[in-house]
């Protein structure tokens, strides 16, 4: 078995890196992140997901991809030229709202236990806001993160970052917890019942 074969990408991520190397965007996620999210989001039909950190589009298009027809998306990313790539390839989408705002204004407006899956793919709702953003999940959701193991573009001081987020989620009793040194490491949580 070779669990890094990806057999079929979304079509249009090939045009999504296009437009976000023309703006020198350097941290898109992986592929395997986004077979993976992918996966997670179709055992969720009619799912209210959340995406933290659109950058360009690229997991977004993931997730749409694995969303049954009657599923909705809100995705939020601060930088205007970065989700403007993402409102070009993605936003006819009817089940996808893109919303151009800085995370943690957006986290604090959502109402609790109201998403299926939280995707947190940048500092907010993960370095910061983390409280507020876990009590968003719904019972039996997800949390997810990526990014946790040694990436070659971490500033100074990073690592210890990323052990005291690890450490903070695997102290929050109100979740199942499991971390995989796999992509660029990937941390899910589950909300229990």
């Amino acid at each position: 078995m070779n669990d890094t074969a990806i057999t079929h990408k979304p079509s249009v991520i090939e045009k999504i890196d296009a437009d976000a190397a023309e703006i020198s965007f350097g941290q898109p996620s992986d592929d395997l992140t986004g077979v993976f999210l992918r996966t997670i989001i179709a055992s969720k039909p009619a799912g209210k997901f959340l995406e933290l950190g659109t950058g360009a589009g690229r997991a977004t298009a993931w997730i749409l991809e694995g969303m049954s027809a009657d599923s909705s998306l809100i995705s939020v990313e601060f930088d205007k030229n970065l989700i403007a790539i993402a409102q070009k390839h993605l936003g006819q989408d009817p089940r996808l709202v893109l919303i151009c705002l800085p995370g943690e204004e957006v986290i604090l407006t959502l109402p609790t236990d109201s998403f299926d899956l939280i995707f947190a793919d940048t500092w907010p709702g993960k370095y910061n806001h983390l409280a507020e953003t876990l009590n968003l999940v719904k019972p039996g959701g997800f949390y997810i993160i990526d990014d946790m193991l040694p990436q070659p573009n971490w500033p100074k001081g990073h690592a210890e970052k990323v052990a005291t987020l690890i450490k903070t989620l695997e102290e929050d009793t109100r979740f199942e917890m499991v971390k995989m040194s796999w992509a660029s490491g990937v941390i899910i949580l589950v909300k229990k019942a």
